[in-house]
Formats: C-alpha cells, sequence, structure tokens
C-alpha cells in the first residue's frame, strides 16, 4: 500500500485564484414583466466552473435556486449536478424546447427566472448592448433576437469597416453626386 503525506503547511500551500465576480444585468422590478429577467456573461462555456458563482449571486437575491435548463448548442458538457454553495443545482438540457442563448433557473421558493447567456468571447462593447438590452423591463425581445440583433449590426459595422478601408485605399468613393467609369473602359482619344 502507497500513501502520500502533504507535508505542506497552510502558509506554504498555492493560493488559490481570487473570485472573479459575475458578470450579470438583471431587470428591475417593475410592474411590467418582460420575456427576459436579465443577461449573464460567464468567463467559459464550462458549467462545472460558472454556475456556482452565479447560484450564489442569485440564491441571496431570488431564494436558493435549485435547478438549471440551458440547451446543449453553446455548452460542450453538461454536467447532472452542480456543486453550490451550501447545496447541489441539478442541471437539465433541451434542444427544441429552449432557445439556444437563454438559460432557465428555478428555485422552488420563489418561481423562475429566464437570462440572456452572451457567449464568452463577446467583445466588452457588445456584451454591454445586450446586457442593457436584456435587462430593458417590460421588454418583448427573445434571447435569439437580442443575439441576432447583435451579429446583424456586428456584420453591419465590419462591413462598413471594410468599405471604408477600400476607400481609404484607393478603390472609387460612393459619395453622393460622384460617379465613377465601369471597370475596363478608358477613354481611348477616339471620336474627338
Amino acid at each position: 500500500m502507497t500513501m502520500t503525506i502533504d507535508r505542506t503547511t497552510a502558509h506554504e500551500r498555492v493560493p488559490s485564484p481570487p473570485i472573479r465576480p459575475v458578470r450579470l444585468s438583471l431587470t428591475p422590478a417593475g410592474p411590467v414583466p418582460g420575456l427576459l429577467d436579465g443577461a449573464w456573461w460567464p468567463r467559459s462555456r464550462d458549467l462545472l466552473r460558472e454556475l456556482p458563482a452565479l447560484t450564489d449571486v442569485l440564491d441571496a437575491r431570488w431564494g436558493r435556486i435549485t435547478r438549471v435548463s440551458v440547451n446543449p448548442a453553446h455548452w460542450p458538457v453538461i454536467p447532472r449536478k452542480v456543486p453550490a454553495t451550501g447545496h447541489t443545482v441539478h442541471v437539465g438540457w433541451f434542444t427544441d424546447e429552449q432557445d439556444p442563448h437563454k438559460l432557465i433557473l428555478l428555485s422552488y421558493t420563489a418561481g423562475r427566472w429566464d437570462l440572456l447567456v452572451i457567449p464568452p468571447e463577446t467583445s466588452a462593447a457588445a456584451a454591454s448592448r445586450l446586457m442593457g438590452a436584456a435587462a430593458t423591463p417590460g421588454s418583448l425581445l427573445t434571447a435569439g433576437s437580442l443575439m441576432a440583433n447583435e451579429t446583424a449590426t456586428r456584420d453591419a459595422r465590419e462591413y462598413l469597416s471594410q468599405e471604408e478601408e477600400w476607400e481609404t485605399d484607393g478603390g472609387p468613393s460612393m459619395a453622393a453626386g460622384s460617379r465613377s467609369r465601369p471597370a475596363g473602359l478608358l477613354d481611348s482619344g477616339r471620336g474627338r
């Protein structure tokens, strides 16, 4: 039989990395409920790592979170149970029934909440816009429509940026009133 003995003392052990705050925006309480209760921007796609910090914050605000439901489209591994402070959160998944960009949280004592899940690789500016939109009281936008709107906005910005870059590199300007000759037509001097 082999035994390993840890001879390090408490002050010699490597400290664990500090816990980073949860990136979360919640809809303020109001008379008109919306389709979403806010947005969550996890730092990774690892539910086992990300959910405990989220549930710790929400347990204090909404009551103990006991169940979470996700769509597996954006989560490579879905654990059945996730240990949280003082309890276990059960995790389930639905493919067709649940929006891929939404997280559903359930509490036996207080009810249900739906959060937009912002992909971890999202830029800070885009995440800020999405968090604000998802936390708008009375909004009728779904998680999927918010993400589609952000994707369309990003694509339009990229296209305009490419157009500006092309014009500054000598491409034709399409400013109002300017006309350019079609490619391949040169004035040959005939007909003068």
